[in-house]
């Protein structure tokens, strides 16, 4: 692992049983606003080494199972001290690889140390036991550690993301492979060395490289005990597949199609308008719990569009490091040309789309950048509506009955989040309790406001299994009973 000075291209290697390892090829990593600039080349794992990496996770698994989870917690809140000194320089990276503005990799790394911290503070709850009293049997319910762990991490938000699994997962006594995005594993890489410097050797591995050559070893692998994946459906549907041949359990947080519902009564000041503003278009809105659809009230339509208008005025697209930039590049081109055809097509029905900011030029004018857009009461049935559009695009559909808005917001194949705008408790309460979301937000959405104790994770297609709290806690580890007689039976 290379140290990052401004501008120049990164290096990072495998870690495989408490040691750095290189390989003979490497992922090239080229900035999502100038294709034509290397940020820096990671090390691409051989199907050997992903095999080397899962070995050493579990032969390390007896010792660290064996901790007292206090012990365990100890080791990881010693570990992340060391990341405070690099943050400005790996928030650069992250920033420079996946094309994020340099506050919000700041921000990743922030969180990534608070779920750590949340993590370490359940140590107490890994031991936690049931007992169902008897006679004639009194049975102990326990929890046990699962093994090997294998998580597959997006490019987005890949720190913050991956930070809501692996902390649980070695707290409650797991071994873990990590795989960083393919795309974006510089940051990643870099962080996770120095954390898992600090641990016992094979405790934590790093494997870095192309899917096509480490999937199948990291995931169809009868030493993996689970696997967990953030990313696409499409991308869940394979990673479910492929562990399904040895019945390897997985936990999916897949894609979103959040809806938001502002209600007659809902509060529409600059506050309300500002989170609404960042819970869509942060991001460039590659968050999958950013907002998809908004559903809002006719007599509030004007004002919310108007307010979200004169936000995204202000829009300043560019390099994410540049410090007057305000939006970052699209990560890549094909999701350019998605969101962009999206538009089109929405144009193209008849729908009024109003756009924002201004595309760069010279160096980055082959850069991933998207002008952000409304989309105006388009049709229902519009793919900018029914897909997850990964993109600074939001289409805005005007409702007079709350009933109708509910069952718009429900009819779709996705259930990560959504969001009620209303200044009734009683009313917000009701409605997000009809919503099909794993996740309801009431006046906010998105990331900036997550409970973060609270278990996440999604309806239908947007997955299966919980991250964080006690759920995600417990998404590590196997419940056993052991019934013990205590008398008062008698066998006939």
């Amino acid at each position: 692992m290379t140290q990052q000075l401004a501008g120049q291209a990164v290096h990072t290697d495998l870690y495989i049983n408490g040691e750095a390892v290189g390989a003979e090829s490497g992922l090239t990593i080229k900035d999502p606003a100038n294709p034509r600039e290397v940020v820096g080349v990671a090390a691409a794992a051989t199907r050997q080494q992903a095999l080397d990496a899962v070995a050493a996770a579990k032969k390390a698994f007896p010792a660290w199972s064996a901790l007292e989870p206090e012990e365990r917690a100890r080791f990881l809140s010693e570990a992340i001290k060391v990341l405070a000194d690099f943050q400005m320089e790996d928030a650069e990276v992250l920033s420079r690889e996946n094309g994020q503005i340099l506050q919000e990799g700041i921000i990743d790394l922030i969180v990534f140390n608070i779920r750590f911290q949340l993590a370490c503070g359940l140590a107490d709850k890994v031991n936690e036991t049931t007992v169902l009293a008897g006679p004639p049997t009194e049975t102990v319910v326990a929890y046990k550690p699962l093994g090997v762990v294998t998580l597959i991490v997006p490019f987005n938000w890949p720190l913050a993301i991956l930070a809501a699994s692996l902390p649980y997962a070695l707290v409650a006594g797991n071994t873990v492979v990590v795989k960083p995005p393919p795309s974006a594993p510089l940051a990643t890489a870099r962080v996770l060395q120095r954390v898992a410097q600090q641990l016992p050797a094979g405790v934590l591995n790093v494997i870095t490289g192309e899917d096509a050559v480490v999937g199948e070893p990291l995931i169809a692998n009868d030493d993996v005990a689970k696997v967990c994946f953030t990313g696409s459906s499409n991308g869940g549907k394979r990673i479910m597949e492929m562990a399904s041949r040895n019945l390897t359990r997985v936990a999916l947080e897949l894609g979103g199609n959040d809806p938001a519902l502002i209600l007659e009564d809902a509060e529409i000041d600059d506050a309300s308008l500002d989170r609404l503003f960042h819970g869509t278009f942060d991001t460039t809105g590659q968050v999958c719990m950013a907002v998809k659809r908004l559903y809002v009230h006719r007599s509030r339509y004007e004002e919310v569009v108007e307010g979200l208008k004169a936000r995204l005025q202000n829009t300043v697209l560019g390099r994410g490091t540049d410090p007057g930039t305000t939006m970052g590049p699209l990560h890549s081109p094909l999701q350019k040309a998605l969101v962009n055809e999206l538009v089109e097509e929405a144009k193209a029905s008849g729908a009024e789309v109003l756009e924002f900011g201004s595309l760069p030029e010279g160096e980055l004018a082959a850069g991933n950048f998207v002008r952000p857009s409304l989309v105006l009461n388009p049709d229902p049935s519009l793919r900018i509506v029914t897909l997850e559009q990964f993109g600074p695009t939001l289409p805005i559909l005007v409702f007079d009955d709350v009933e109708e808005a509910i069952a718009a917001a429900n009819d779709t194949w996705a259930g990560l989040c959504a969001s009620v705008w209303t200044k009734d408790d009683a009313k917000a309460r009701s409605i997000g309790s009809r919503l099909e979301a794993g996740y309801v937000f009431v006046n906010s959405h998105g990331p900036a406001t997550l409970d973060e104790r609270a278990p996440f994770g999604g309806f239908k297609a947007s997955g299966m299994g919980r991250e964080m709290g006690t759920e995600g806690l417990r998404e590590f580890m196997d419940t056993r009973s052991v019934g013990i007689n205590v008398g008062g039976f008698e066998a006939h």
